[in-house]
């Protein structure tokens, strides 16, 4: 196929030698098959995004890490400074994350280098070489629903383990390998501890694959993952290996309200009994 723009850089500098078809095409980036020496790899170029676009994204990008004081500012202001740092810090929350991820020996893409707004990544695929399914194209018996759905949760404890959520994880964005499903699309990825929408994205995500793989095992649509892994978040005691059961009872215990105002009321008459203690030596 003709090379398209944005990846000519890569063949000038011989990082790929051929570009040899779209794999998919959506709103944020379009990912490439291409050839860099015998292997097979994929190249996704990001797009350049407009305003409307950032305002869709703010919900996901709070609480990140920006470089400075006055790139907060400008991205706050949202001035064409800000809007492209903000267009930066999108595009590098994805090549961060995965590396961050692989390095743990989490199931994502492998990363080869990110240039000139081009991440190239490892092509996942069937024992055939074909760009492996997704998760929402392929039919399951329970046994092996049931494993996928272990294997996921794993994968969700571990990227919350390092403080990261994935923030859109759902049947269109798991690739199944041979070897088990591999997450794949991790722009929109949160920070955990500094986004107070994190705990929704959290649940949307494990529910999303619940519900996904619940068609073929019902079993799995009782479970609550998300809460219990939340809670253990929020402790400082999850582990990327930590042993989860699914199971989650909320702690509906009414505050005694009645004892709270009796403690509140003995401080303050304690206060005041010292205060003239303290009056009556001083006169």
């Amino acid at each position: 196929m003709k090379t398209p723009p944005g990846l000519q850089p890569l063949i000038d500098d011989g990082i790929i030698d051929e570009v040899i078809r779209s794999l998919k095409s959506g709103k944020e980036a379009t990912v490439y098959l291409v050839r860099a020496g015998t292997e097979l790899r994929c190249a996704k170029v990001y797009r350049d995004m407009g305003q409307r676009s950032f305002k869709q994204r703010t919900r996901y990008q709070e609480g990140r890490k920006v470089r400075g004081s006055r790139e907060m500012r400008a991205m706050s202001k949202s001035t064409r400074y800000g809007r492209k740092e903000q267009e930066e810090n999108w595009k590098n929350a994805e090549v961060d994350a995965l590396y961050q991820l692989a390095h743990i020996g989490l199931r994502v893409p492998k990363p080869f280098g990110y240039f000139y707004d081009v991440l190239v990544m490892q092509l996942i695929t069937t024992e055939n070489g074909d760009p492996a399914p997704r998760l929402g194209e392929v039919d399951l018996s329970p046994e092996l629903a049931r494993e996928y759905h272990h294997t996921l949760i794993r994968q969700v404890t571990g990227m919350l383990s390092l403080g990261l959520i994935h923030g859109d994880l759902s049947e269109f964005n798991v690739l199944i390998a041979p070897d088990g499903p591999v997450i794949i699309d991790l722009p929109q990825a949160v920070n955990a501890a500094g986004n107070n929408s994190a705990f929704d994205m959290l649940e949307r995500d494990v529910n999303n694959i619940r519900n996904t793989l619940g068609r073929f095992a019902p079993e799995l649509l009782e479970t609550r993952y998300a809460e219990e892994m939340w809670a253990l978040f929020k402790e400082g005691a999850l582990q990327a290996d930590s042993k989860l059961t699914g199971v989650f009872v909320k702690d509906e215990t009414a505050a005694d309200v009645n004892s709270v105002l009796v403690t509140i009321e003995d401080a303050r008459e304690e206060a005041i009994r010292r205060a003239l203690g303290r009056l009556a030596i001083s006169e």
